[in-house]
Formats: structure tokens, C-alpha cells, sequence
């Protein structure tokens, strides 16, 4: 089985960011004026999106859904400074695992055609 290198990769780059972002949440608790349970929710969400997001990565809506995720973890850092940090990392990250995988895929099916 030829599995995609890019839906590999970039699930595994959710996986984690999904683990920092739960972080987050918990982080939230001693360091905003937010509640311990809208804290909560919101690590929890968004670490519940990013899987959400790797499990439909065999659908273009899966990699707009990786996207807007970066967006959002940036957006965090107004709430939590050290996200702008975190962000840039998993963004440049993100992007990394979206392009390279996709090249790997492209080679790979080249090289199948080829021989």
C-alpha cells in the first residue's frame, strides 16, 4: 500500500500541534482573566479540531481545516504571547510537511510511471 507522504506528514504535525494547543488551554488557567473551564474548552477544542483535520486529510477540506488551524494558533498568541512563538514553529512546520510531502508524493509517482 503507496500511502500519501503528505497526509502522513501533515497528520503528524496536527497530532502534535493538537497536543500543544491542549497545553495551551491549561496554560490558559493561571495566565488570563478566562475561566478555568473556558480555558479548558478551549485547549480542548482545538486540540479535538486538529484531530478532526488529520482524520480528513483525504479530503482537500482536511488541509484548509490544517490552515485555518495555523491561523487560529496565531491568533491565540494575543491571548498567550509565547503562541506567537509556537505558531510561527508549527506554521513553518505545517508548511514544510504540506510542500515537501507533496513533491515526495509527486517524485514517487513519477518515478512508478517511469519504471
Amino acid at each position: 500500500m503507496n500511502r500519501s507522504m503528505q497526509r502522513s506528514l501533515c497528520a503528524a504535525m496536527l497530532s502534535l500541534q493538537g497536543i500543544v494547543l491542549f497545553l495551551t488551554g491549561v496554560v490558559l488557567i493561571g495566565s488570563s482573566e478566562l475561566g478555568t473551564g473556558t480555558s479548558l474548552s478551549i485547549g480542548l477544542g482545538l486540540a479535538v479540531l486538529c484531530i478532526v483535520a488529520a482524520g480528513l486529510l483525504r479530503r482537500p477540506v482536511g488541509y484548509l481545516l490544517g490552515w485555518s488551524i495555523q491561523l487560529v494558533s496565531f491568533a491565540l498568541g494575543f491571548v498567550v504571547p509565547a503562541m506567537f512563538f509556537l505558531a510561527v514553529v508549527f506554521g513553518a512546520l505545517w508548511s514544510t510537511a504540506y510542500v515537501m510531502g507533496a513533491r515526495i508524493d509527486r517524485e514517487r509517482a513519477e518515478r512508478a510511471l517511469a519504471g
